[in-house]
């Protein structure tokens, strides 16, 4: 099955409230478990870069298990980053900026970030080499880079069996994006073509039927 783009932005506000009330609880607490797992430094103390932050989840997740950093977060999406701002209780705020433009052309504060994370951007962008250009330029020596995202699946029908198995109590809304996303998405053979081009040593790894989970140290 070839990938069918979807919208790169959500920006209804229906769509992105519905995004963000979403029981992400599962893939979202492993992703910061797998992250924890492979950068194991409870003091990291320096500027993590979450790139595609939407409404700020991951974000947050990650300044609660590392208390003594703080996290550049963007999007492209204006309702994103406002939902994101709004939701972040006070104690976390002074911790995380939430930045909004889109890659590559987004203004950052830094030069370059200690860790650069990212869940569920790639198969947004029309262009993929776009995310992988960013943490290239971004990435300062022996930074540690952790993406998760989507994997196409073989075929339309096994698109929609998925979307039955995971999303079924989800609204509509929700349903259709995970539908979307998934036509989207790239296969593991594709991923490991881009970071090749991009001349990045990472590691990819199927973590389930439809995730892609991939980590690497920068030289």
């Amino acid at each position: 099955m070839k990938r069918v783009l979807e919208p790169e932005l959500m920006e209804v506000e229906a769509q992105v409230k519905a995004y963000a009330e979403a029981d992400f609880e599962a893939p979202h607490s492993q992703f910061i478990e797998r992250l924890r797992a492979f950068v194991d430094e409870p003091d990291f103390s320096g500027t993590a870069l979450d790139l595609g932050c939407g409404p700020g989840d991951i974000s947050r997740r990650f300044a609660r298990a590392y208390p003594m950093s703080r996290v550049h977060a963007v999007d492209g999406s204006a309702a994103m980053i406002n939902y994101g701002k709004l939701s972040t209780a006070d104690e976390l705020r002074p911790r995380i900026n939430f930045i909004h433009g889109l890659l590559p052309a987004v203004s950052l504060p830094q030069a370059n970030y200690d860790i650069i994370f990212s869940n569920s951007l790639l198969h947004h962008l029309p262009d993929p080499m776009v995310l992988w250009q960013v943490i290239k330029h971004y990435a300062g020596p022996g930074a540690r880079i952790v993406i998760m995202d989507l994997l196409r699946p073989a075929s339309i029908d096994e698109a929609r069996a998925m979307v039955r198995a995971y999303a079924a109590d989800e609204p509509d809304v929700l349903k259709r994006d995970f539908y979307q996303s998934l036509l989207a998405a790239f296969r593991m053979e594709e991923i490991a073509g881009q970071i090749a081009q991009a001349g990045l040593n990472l590691d990819i790894e199927q973590i389930s039927d439809r995730h892609v989970f991939i980590t690497g140290v920068t030289s």
